[in-house]
């Protein structure tokens, strides 16, 4: 060790904080060293004066009128210091709740008839009811939002129904599952998974 990297560790010593092989290695410094060990009686003399300089004595009182004239300390709200602890969690959560607000209130406003599908050729739209005609073929998924399905032909996939119903003739045949959709939760779910699918598949 040398003096550059003693200096440093002195002040632990002094104060008996310094143990393990530092410690020792301070040690066989100082036995070595008369610089370091004459810092030190120097470190030790300062310490000693300032312990024995005299106190002045306070008036009584002053602590108080000390304390009494501080500004009041402000009280964190636990809200902010887990904020402040977790940002990751906290920027999630403001996005989930923006994104709840947004899918609820398109959950409120979106009444309009939505049909969506690959193939809708054979597809039949009357007023609020999409009609899959007897003997008549729809290939792939088909979706519709605010109305009722009634299908009398085939499906060739999966149909899915978000806030209407499904009638399906006894001559009917769907090749996928039939999903209807009807509370707003499963709804925002549906939605969800919608739209990461669509920015999973863009490139």
């Amino acid at each position: 060790m040398n003096c550059k990297e003693a200096l440093p560790l002195l002040h632990e010593y002094m104060d008996g904080g310094l143990e393990g092989k530092e410690a020792v290695q301070l040690k066989e410094h100082l036995l070595a060293c008369m610089d370091c060990r004459r810092r030190l009686q120097e470190f030790e003399k300062v310490e000693a004066l300032v312990a024995a300089w005299p106190t002045p004595p306070v008036p009584d009182g002053l602590t108080q009128r000390i304390m009494d004239a501080l500004p009041p300390a402000k009280r964190q709200n636990r809200g902010y210091r887990w904020i402040r602890k977790h940002p990751a969690a906290s920027v999630a959560a403001v996005f989930f709740a923006v994104m709840l607000s947004s899918f609820m209130t398109a959950w409120d406003n979106d009444r309009d008839l939505i049909v969506k599908g690959t193939d809708l050729e054979s597809v039949v739209i009357q007023g609020h009811t999409v009609v899959v005609p007897a003997g008549k073929k729809v290939s792939g998924d088909l979706t519709v939002e605010g109305g009722t399905v009634q299908v009398d032909g085939d499906v060739e996939g999966n149909v899915v129904v978000i806030d209407g119903s499904v009638i399906q003739a006894s001559t009917a045949h769907i090749s996928g599952q039939v999903k209807q959709i009807d509370e707003a939760f499963s709804w925002m779910w549906y939605k969800m998974n919608q739209w990461v699918s669509q920015v999973s598949e863009t490139p």
